[in-house]
């Protein structure tokens, strides 16, 4: 048999490689313990230890911070003219078109527009309510009573919830830019108050949007008041 047929010799088991190096290392391991006195931690380890209190004690956690409003009050520097409304009922008329789908979250957005435009001291006649069948239906309703001119403004109220197809998407986005289209074509102010909403409960603490967008839309009329006055000067 050639030298090339032959196998290659196997390394012998009694004296595998590479044993010297970790034995070596045991030896320093072992030596190292043997340093530190019994039941002493070594000096690194307590220095990394004591820090460890301390930077916890240093940087408390930050408190958690809202994802959807920025804080802060708006101002207007010195020196400039402001024309400026403010959410005054008076004898202004207003109409409300309200969905009547997810109708358990809208009827109390309307009790709380009704409870606002009472404090702001809009009489009870002079207040409209339409309802209509789902958020869709919105924009349309809201330019209908917008070009009667007898409204300074318009509340629209609404809820959509995301489910598991895009109709969210879809009803949400036209809900928005309606509404917004209908304020921009007849130049009445049109208050946005549809909530948009994850899951069904999220709605408890968006309640106040009915309030909101009532003040939203009498501060429009107002200011939009005040500038046909200033311009007819």
């Amino acid at each position: 048999m050639s030298d090339h047929d032959r196998w290659p010799e196997a390394p012998s088991l009694e004296d595998p490689p590479g044993d010297e190096e970790p034995e070596a290392q045991v030896e320093v391991e072992e030596q190292g313990a043997e340093e530190a006195p019994e039941g002493e931690a070594a000096p690194e380890l307590e220095e990394v230890e004591a820090a460890e209190p301390e930077a916890a004690e240093a940087a408390p956690e930050p408190e958690a911070a809202s994802t959807e409003h920025a804080a802060g009050d708006f101002a207007v520097p010195d020196g400039y003219g402001v024309l400026a409304g403010s959410p005054q009922g008076g004898r202004r008329a207003v109409g409300i078109v309200v969905s009547r789908f997810n109708g358990a979250v809208t009827s109390r957005l309307l009790e709380g527009a009704l409870a606002e435009l009472d404090e702001a001291g809009v009489a009870r006649d002079a207040i409209t309510v339409m309802p209509v069948p789902g958020a869709f239906e919105l924009p349309i309703a809201a330019m209908a009573l917008a070009k009667t001119r007898r409204y300074a403004c318009i509340v629209a109220l609404g809820c959509v919830i995301r489910g598991d197809t895009p109709h969210f998407d879809f009803v949400a986005g036209e809900a928005a830019s309606g509404l917004q289209l209908a304020a921009l074509e007849t130049g009445v102010p049109v208050a946005f108050g549809v909530l948009t909403l994850e899951e069904a409960e999220q709605a408890e603490d968006r309640l106040e949007k009915g309030a909101e967008a009532v003040r939203t839309g009498l501060e429009m009329a107002d200011v939009f008041a005040q500038l046909r006055a200033a311009a007819s000067r």
